[in-house]
């Protein structure tokens, strides 16, 4: 089955910079859209960065200008740039994966079908 693997998170001052990355095994299709959800205690899941397969990206307002999601098809592993940290950026950050993609507009919102179990990053 399809796995998602992520790595890269930690802890950070603020205005320091992080960068993700997600290994992606299993999956067999050249089709796809991919996203960076973030979750923080006592807060709603939120997406922040999403990919698809054409390049296309996505981002929430509040990163939006910090935060730069990028992906290498030959390896197989999807990034996330994050800079200009601030402590509220302090989550969980998940990767995801879906083969059957909305359009674009809905792709922060997606329920993906795939996720990666996490990776703690902490501002501060």
């Amino acid at each position: 089955h399809v796995q998602l693997v992520e790595s890269g998170g930690g802890s950070v001052q603020t205005e320091g910079s992080l960068r993700l990355s997600c290994a992606v095994s299993r999956y067999l299709y050249s089709n796809y859209c991919m996203g960076w959800i973030r979750q923080a205690p006592g807060k709603e899941r939120e997406g922040v960065a999403a990919i698809g397969s054409d390049g296309s990206t996505s981002y929430a307002e509040s990163v939006k200008g910090r935060f730069t999601i990028s992906n290498d098809n030959a390896k197989h592993t999807l990034y996330l740039q994050m800079n200009s940290l601030i402590p509220e950026d302090t989550a969980i950050y998940y990767c995801a994966l879906e083969g059957f993609c909305p359009p674009q507009k809905w792709w922060l919102r997606l329920n993906y079908k795939y996720w990666g179990q996490g990776t703690q990053v902490t501002v501060s």
